[in-house]
């Protein structure tokens, strides 16, 4: 027993109910989080504060207004969000809502990987001339700003269809940062190194140009050959495969510090 009259099984009990009530509003706010109930979250919020503001400044016509919201809003939330209620309620009956929905930073490394390395396969076989730098240690955002803002999801489909001949955005550089095509037709530094090829055109002395200033781990599909090259800290690799194009992006291509630190923990338990 301890002072208050709590025992140890009270206070257990009372932490166990705290955990299990938090962690249904996380799952709730990760079920609506990018919907409109997002603003009505924040509508609520400010009618509460203008209800506890006027209690304690005593403002009376204000505290019937806003009163009368919260009596009524329970109703008005149901009419106005049916389909995101019904759609948790169908999750709730499937047991998703508590399911664990979020991918590992590796799941969605590999699906970045192979967006590109489809995409690479794909213009090679039809010559389709292409320039694709990946943000490493080193940030690329002045690179990025010379171009067209994209901010998408990487995917092969939209990577390709940037490349695609005759359309606004295929002549130019694309940036990728954690996922996500940043900027498409960038400007990037043009090498003046005499070592390389006169063979080689514009694509491969700006990929060897950002390699010589950053990090970043730059592909170049060949418009004349088809071929699919790579650069990285200023060295230039020619005709790789779309075997060694993806062992290259999964053994260059960094995790967040979080993942990598587990990835290395594992490493060291299954040495020792």
């Amino acid at each position: 027993m301890l002072d208050g009259g709590f025992d140890v099984l009270d206070l257990l009990r009372i932490g166990v109910d705290i955990a299990l009530v938090w962690y249904v509003l996380y799952k709730l706010m990760m079920l609506i989080r990018g919907t409109k109930a997002i603003q009505l979250l924040k509508g609520i919020a400010v009618v509460l504060f203008v209800w506890a503001m006027s209690i304690i400044l005593n403002l009376q016509t204000m505290q019937w207004l806003t009163s009368e919201a919260i009596s009524w809003g329970l109703i008005v939330i149901i009419i106005l969000f049916q389909p995101e209620l019904r759609r948790a309620l169908e999750q709730l009956g499937r047991g998703n809502i508590f399911s664990r929905s979020a991918k590992s930073e590796e799941e969605l490394l590999q699906e970045e990987i192979e967006a590109i390395v489809q995409s690479c396969s794909y213009m090679a076989k039809r010559r389709i001339g292409a320039l694709i730098s990946i943000e490493r240690e080193t940030g690329i955002g002045e690179y990025a700003e010379t171009g067209i803002s994209i901010n998408g999801k990487l995917t092969h489909q939209l990577l390709t269809n940037i490349f695609t001949p005759n359309t606004p955005l295929h002549d130019g550089a694309v940036i990728i940062k954690e996922g996500e095509i940043t900027a498409a037709a960038c400007y990037l530094p043009l090498s003046e190194s005499p070592f390389i090829s006169k063979e080689l055109g514009t694509r491969h002395r700006a990929a060897m140009g950002i390699s010589e200033a950053t990090d970043a781990l730059t592909i170049i599909v060949s418009e004349e050959t088809g071929a699919i090259s790579y650069t990285k800290n200023g060295e230039l690799h020619r005709d790789v495969d779309q075997d060694d194009l993806r062992n290259i992006m999964r053994t260059h291509l960094p995790l967040t510090p979080k993942s990598a630190e587990k990835k290395t923990w594992k490493r060291r338990n299954k040495n020792g």
